[in-house]
């Protein structure tokens, strides 16, 4: 009896081991796939403009000659990471060509 009793305890002992080390197992695989997450694409920020958000979209555009008027221009500068409409840094895009 005493042997049966020790098995089944030992047999215990085993199993909680297992499902506690396989739980952290799974839990290191969780932590180790969430940076892939955190390196993703960043969402366009957005900014209130009013009515200008249900005209324009961050699309990928990034230079004047994409766009088409001053106040899209602005938008996507305001809005969109990786423009390149703002040479002197001043806030204004496309001074020479959209924005006078």
């Amino acid at each position: 009896m005493f042997r049966l009793i020790f098995w089944a305890v030992v047999a215990f002992g085993t199993w909680q081991a297992y499902t506690h080390f396989d739980g952290k197992r799974k839990l290191a695989h969780s932590v180790e796939s969430a940076p892939a997450l955190l390196l993703s694409e960043p969402r366009p920020r957005a900014v209130d403009m009013g009515a200008s958000i249900s005209k324009f979209k961050c699309d990928g555009r990034t230079h004047c000659s994409q766009m088409s008027s001053c106040e899209e221009a602005t938008y996507f500068l305001r809005n969109c990471p990786g423009t390149k409409m703002d040479g002197d840094k001043d806030g204004v895009p496309c001074e020479m060509q959209l924005c006078r």
